[in-house]
């Protein structure tokens, strides 16, 4: 099939959360748009990761909250069934993976959706191989945006290649709770995943690189999250990975090494690799339009690698979550369509692991504030010890945790640890983000008795 070539305003590659955003706003405002998508419009966050994952966290909190009756309001018994909520993400979340709803969204605003995937030949040109295996050439007379996402990492290991390992796009379409599951990993995608199974009757297990579970956030989150898998009969292998993999129909043997050398041999019916995120930039032939290296810097405050040639999502530094994505979304068209929405900011980016209890941060931990070079104040208040904490009794493990700008007198980071630990963070994303002074902070009247009033005692102890 002869290449065609056609001239568009603006060209959108990956119609991700962003990417979608994007597209739809440049459509509906009437310029001509065409975005390519390989796989389905939306993105991970609807079908694979943000709401499908949370939908499961929701049924198996429900579980969990039931199961802290006795210890509350008297007797109850709980008979966990995993179809049901299996049932709801394909209903109500993902139309049972299909795009269709998404596709017509954008489709309906004027632009143009083309299946295939796309690469660069120019800052502004771009080659789509169609699904049919056709190729078309578009020249973008305004931009092109690349939204790639990411994928998910798997590690080299011996034997892992060819079995039917889960990552997280299959454990969400899941039917049934497995018997017992075995997790390489410990960021947020391992342990939201290992709680919401564990609640269904799954025996799980995570296998942890570094010694600690989320090894970015605050030393007190890991400790805490710890403490309650182990309540929850979650086992984790801490200073160990997967080196050897092996499936039969009675489902995963695997090496399981210490950082000592030492090695187990353990089993499992499912095997979920959680390791981390892969930018999917490998295929856009960056270097045809000059762009050599792609980091955290490599984009300006508009979201430009070159003039005309933006990119935005999770491959831009910046954070690999939708409401980054969504929020560089903004900005990209703002420019394009010759509009002030500001520039890009990223010392407030917040971001929730939603276990039970959820862990909520924004800006530095402390750790990154000291390498930083800053001179800083810490402060904290336990959620136990706080009146709501003790009022809710069963579950509320957590902490808040405040980092000061010692000469700025503004925080530069936080945590929130807690029930409804993400809920809390909004004010202190709104702290950090507008630079609020610490003395603001401290004359404050926080509403009693409620969760977030220990924002009020972790600022009042910084020292």
């Amino acid at each position: 099939m002869a290449a065609t070539h056609e001239e568009v305003d603006v060209v959108v590659i990956g119609m991700g959360p962003g990417g979608e955003s994007l597209a739809g706003e440049l459509a509906a405002a009437g310029l001509s748009v065409v975005g390519v998508e390989a796989r389905l419009v939306g993105g991970e966050c609807p079908y694979y990761g943000c709401i499908p994952s949370k939908m499961m966290i929701r049924a198996s909190d429900a579980v969990a909250e039931a199961q802290r009756i006795p210890v509350l309001a008297g007797r109850c018994h709980v008979s966990a069934d995993f179809t049901v909520v299996a049932k709801r993400i394909r209903d109500e979340a993902t139309d049972n993976w299909d795009d269709t709803v998404a596709a017509e969204r954008f489709t309906g605003k004027g632009g143009r959706l083309v299946r295939g995937t796309g690469r660069l030949l120019g800052p502004r040109k771009v080659a789509v191989t169609t699904h049919d295996g056709g190729e078309l050439t578009f020249n973008a007379r305004r931009a092109v945006v690349l939204n790639p996402g990411t994928s998910p990492s798997v590690p080299s290991i011996a034997g892992l290649e060819g079995t039917p390992f889960w990552t997280n796009r299959e454990a969400v379409q899941a039917e049934e709770a497995p018997k017992s599951l075995m997790i390489l990993g410990g960021g947020p995608i391992a342990v939201e995943l290992a709680q919401a199974f564990a609640r269904f009757g799954t025996n799980v297990t995570l296998v942890v690189r570094g010694p600690r579970l989320l090894s970015r956030e605050e030393p007190e989150a890991s400790e805490i999250l710890g403490q309650v898998f182990h309540s929850e009969g979650i086992e984790v292998l801490y200073n160990s990975t997967i080196t050897a993999v092996a499936h039969s129909s009675a489902g995963f043997n695997v090496d399981v090494t210490s950082a000592g050398g030492a090695v187990k041999k353990r089993s499992a019916s499912k095997l979920l690799v959680a390791a981390g995120r892969t930018p999917a930039l490998a295929g856009l032939d960056l270097p045809a339009a000059g762009i050599t290296v792609v980091d955290t810097s490599a984009v300006d405050s508009h979201m430009q690698l070159a003039k005309g040639l933006y990119l935005i999502g999770d491959a831009a530094g910046g954070g690999p979550f939708t409401h980054m994505s969504m929020y560089q979304a903004n900005i990209a068209a703002g420019h394009i369509l010759g509009q002030d929405r500001g520039e890009a900011q990223s010392h407030a980016v917040p971001r929730v692991t939603f276990t039970d209890p959820e862990v909520g941060a924004v800006g530095l931990s402390e750790q990154q504030a000291r390498e930083a070079g800053l001179d800083i104040r810490v402060g904290s208040a336990q959620v136990p010890g706080s009146t709501r904490g003790w009022i809710h009794k069963a579950g509320n493990e957590g902490f808040i945790k405040v980092i000061e700008d010692a000469k700025t007198g503004v925080l530069v980071g936080a945590s929130s640890m807690g029930p409804h630990g993400g809920e809390v963070l909004s004010a202190l994303v709104l702290a950090v983000h507008a630079r609020i002074p610490v003395k603001t902070l401290r004359t404050m009247i926080y509403a009693y008795p409620t969760f977030h009033r220990a924002i009020e005692k972790a600022v009042a102890s910084l020292k």
